[in-house]
């Protein structure tokens, strides 16, 4: 299958007092397309540094991201932009809603920024919704959702683009077990329909059999992948 994210030897550092912290410490991750990652790992371990890298949001001190064959490297802060909002999809643990936009305006205003033309983004944004289950909600405003519903908006505003890479930082942290289950159950529906490579940090490992692969962090280090199976074995 097509790689869709390689990351290669990534460093990052910040500066630390009189040193530095180095909060990624050479990493390696090579995601197929359609291949859906769980990512463990205690706080402060580098999950979320990781995230930000593959997302173009923090640029590493050192090493490749590579986005569906793109080295991100050499593109400029423009184009860097315009890869990020047309071939990564984000997904953070709080949904951001916009309070004044109804959800299928969420997503319409993506595609918006993207110069696509209104009709074709609301039929887009339409088909979207009714695929997380929520098109009798298309005209409900944020504060109108339950917090389930709210992350099912933010998977569906992810999708609005053509992303190769959906990154996923710890989606079920603000529901209940049944909720965090659907959501994440979606996510593996999502992955497979639309084949693209799926990283989500969680830290609750009873959804890790959903997934595919999973790796561990620990001091900006990463594990090898290990298919799920044997992982659990």
């Amino acid at each position: 299958m097509n790689t869709a994210l390689n990351l290669v030897n990534l460093t990052l550092e910040y500066p630390d007092g009189d040193g530095t912290l180095k909060a990624l410490d050479n990493v390696n991750l090579k995601l197929a397309a359609g291949e859906f990652l769980s990512l463990v790992g205690p706080s402060g371990s580098g999950k979320s540094s990781l995230l930000a890298v593959a997302a173009t949001l923090v640029r590493p001190t050192a090493g490749l991201v590579v986005i569906g064959g793109i080295d991100v490297g050499g593109l400029s802060e423009a184009g860097r932009t315009s890869l990020r909002r047309d071939r990564i999809g984000i997904i953070f643990q709080q949904p951001n809603l916009l309070p004044s936009l109804t959800a299928l305006e969420q997503l319409v205003i993506r595609d918006h920024l993207r110069g696509k033309p209104a009709r074709e983004a609301t039929h887009r944004a339409a088909a979207l919704l009714d695929l997380v289950g929520l098109g009798p909600a298309a005209r409900k405003w944020p504060h109108q959702l339950s917090g389930g519903q709210r992350q099912r908006v933010n998977i569906a505003r992810a999708l609005m683009g053509d992303p190769a890479v959906l990154l996923v930082d710890e989606p079920t942290a603000a529901l209940d077990h049944d909720r965090s289950e659907a959501i994440v159950r979606l996510l593996r529906r999502v992955t497979d329909e639309f084949g693209v490579a799926t990283v989500m940090v969680t830290h609750d490992t009873g959804f890790v059999p959903l997934t595919d692969t999973v790796a561990s962090m620990r001091d900006g280090s990463l594990s090898a992948l290990q298919p799920v199976s044997r992982a659990l074995a």
